[in-house]
């Protein structure tokens, strides 16, 4: 008598069977209904994101009359790719619950799995469909998105908040721009900043007059940021006539502080994953922790993995027969692991911004986990 184990591993002659391997047709066919489900799932997200931050635009709008319904409406459209890029997670976790539920119920999965496929088999072309989502979105969407976001948050400080970004860094240094007491505007360069005490290094200040007419010129070796004025020492001012003077001190008036000149920097969001290793480079070098931007660059390299996890996650809530019921207790579970997730990521990203975790284990805990809690999941229902 044969036992079921021996026609598990061996044929009618005794040699070890072949392992079964996925046609490519049911392959494409799996990957599609992964990208299906998983679309379906942005598109819908995307929808509620638009509506609710709609709304809130036109709450702030209310008492803004330059503020039209116009000016909303394209600030909502133009901040959808931040969103999109936030939801995406949640997109392949309930894609994927979506797609994989459907096909158990039509027994697609029972049928392909009764002819020897393991399901590490059909689900290797739904993480490639995860993955290539999330090399897509970090390669291509991002830099996009992070032109449109910039829009969206110039319309913000145009139209609700009246203040221009007043901090700009380049590979000369930090610029900044500040207005005048009698109406004018200054346009401040330096070298490089310190934080402790705040001191400027190598420092041009430009005046303007209230015609934006230059009106005089000030350098010095070091600047020091006092509450209330930036006090420059040993100043050489000079006037358009070309006449100069040495100053002991100059004191220029300010509402300043190191926060708010950090504060002032772009977001991370703004700046194009490409860009972001080299705006990196420019904050460090003048000075200022780049903390909050390698946090989000490794955020986004962990963007494909981040996906491939919640794919992993959500297949473990979709591969239950219909017939063995409790198919709400599953949905609820995923439901709930999104947003258990979700508040992981922000706690782990709070301690990463607080300087508690370093930026890169910061970015890749999230993922690692949700890979580590899927694929022991499976290996504990499929083969334990």
């Amino acid at each position: 008598m044969i036992s079921k184990g021996s026609i598990a591993t061996s044929d009618d002659l005794g040699q070890p069977k072949r392992p079964i391997r996925l046609s490519l047709t049911l392959s494409i066919y799996i990957a599609k209904q992964a990208f299906i489900g998983i679309m379906i799932a942005l598109l819908a997200l995307g929808v509620v994101a638009v509506v609710v931050d709609l709304i809130e635009l036109l709450r702030r709008a209310g008492s803004r009359p330059e503020a039209t319904f116009a000016v909303v409406f394209t600030m909502a459209w133009l901040h959808l790719p931040f969103f999109l890029q936030q939801l995406l997670p949640f997109s392949v976790l309930f894609g994927t619950m979506f797609s994989f539920q459907r096909l158990t119920r039509s027994h697609e999965l029972v049928a392909a799995r009764a002819t020897g496929v393991s399901v590490w088999q059909f689900l290797t072309p739904a993480l490639a469909v995860a993955v290539g989502i999330g090399v897509f979105t970090v390669t291509v969407f991002n830099p996009i998105g992070s032109v449109l976001v910039a829009k969206y948050e110039t319309m913000e400080r145009i139209y609700f908040s009246y203040r221009a970004s007043m901090v700009a860094v380049s590979q000369g240094g930090l610029w900044l721009r500040q207005p005048t007491d009698e109406g004018g505007e200054l346009l401040l360069h330096a070298r490089q900043m310190q934080r402790d005490p705040p001191t400027l290094k190598s420092v041009i200040v430009f005046f303007y007059d209230d015609r934006e007419l230059f009106s005089a010129r000030a350098d010095a070796e070091v600047a020091r940021l006092k509450p209330g004025n930036w006090v420059l020492i040993d100043p050489i001012y000079s006037n358009p006539e070309g006449d100069s003077e040495v100053l002991a001190t100059l004191n220029i008036p300010t509402d300043l502080t190191p926060d708010r000149i950090k504060d002032s920097f772009e977001a991370p969001e703004t700046t194009s994953f490409w860009d972001l290793p080299g705006f990196i480079e420019q904050l460090e070098a003048v000075g200022f922790s780049a903390t909050e931007h390698r946090l989000y660059w490794h955020r986004l390299l962990s963007l494909p993995s981040l996906l491939a996890a919640m794919l992993l996650i959500g297949v473990t809530f979709s591969l239950r027969l219909v017939r063995r019921g409790g198919t709400g207790i599953l949905v609820a579970g995923g439901l709930i692991t999104g947003f258990a997730f979700y508040i992981l990521s922000d706690v782990i990203f709070a301690l990463g911004l607080s300087g508690r975790l370093p930026p890169t284990l910061a970015a890749w805990t999230p993922a690692g986990i949700a890979i580590l809690l899927g694929v022991t999941t499976l290996l504990h229902l499929e083969d334990g």
